[in-house]
């Protein structure tokens, strides 16, 4: 477990989430999220502002270029019913080792709401990063947390999970349904 201090963050849905989440088609998801050379009190703010914005749409996970900042920083939760499970806070994350165990699960994205596809990801993952208060980490995940932050870190490099569907027919007629265009994904190697 973290050893971090919880960010103070309810999890409720507001009226009105602080920060606007992109959705597909939009250039900012496609930009290269660059390093956060210092954690401080802004940084801080912008977990807290993310995380409101996060449960105010339902999700379970966000990185920062959702909202438009190109900052490698993300907010994951894979607890919204138990608010005594602090929420996950990455900054500068990197994947140090993946599980040769591949997993097919669905996922969607606040990004594209509406669409859920499946998607192959390693099971389990070994991450270092910094949390909200500056201090290295280093943690194995595995199960959803595995999958939800392999979503986010992905944003951050501006891929998005309708990249890596395999099944093109299926991905074209949900993103159809839904108002978005095929001519948005960019298609990635496993």
């Amino acid at each position: 477990m973290s050893t971090s201090a919880p960010l103070l963050v309810e999890k409720t849905k507001l009226e009105r989430p602080p920060l606007e989440i992109h959705t597909l088609g939009d250039r900012v998801l496609r930009q290269p999220a660059k390093r956060v050379a210092r954690v401080d009190e802004t940084v801080r703010g912008l977990a807290r502002e993310m995380l409101q914005s996060m449960y105010t749409a339902d999700g379970i996970g966000l990185a920062a270029p959702q909202v438009g900042i190109a900052k490698q920083m993300l907010v994951v939760d894979c607890a919204l019913d138990d608010p005594s499970t602090p929420p996950l806070v990455l900054i500068n994350p990197v994947i140090q080792a993946y599980s040769r165990e591949v997993a097919l699960g669905q996922e969607g994205c606040l990004s594209i709401p509406g669409v859920y596809m499946d998607v192959k990801r390693p099971q389990v993952i070994e991450v270092s990063y910094k949390d909200e208060l500056g201090r290295p980490q280093r943690r194995r995940f595995s199960g959803l947390p595995a999958r939800v932050i392999q979503h986010e870190m992905d944003h951050l490099n501006g891929v998005m999970f309708v990249d890596r569907v395999d099944d093109q027919l299926l991905l074209t007629e949900e993103l159809s349904k839904y108002g978005f265009s095929v001519k948005s994904v960019r298609r990635v190697k496993a």
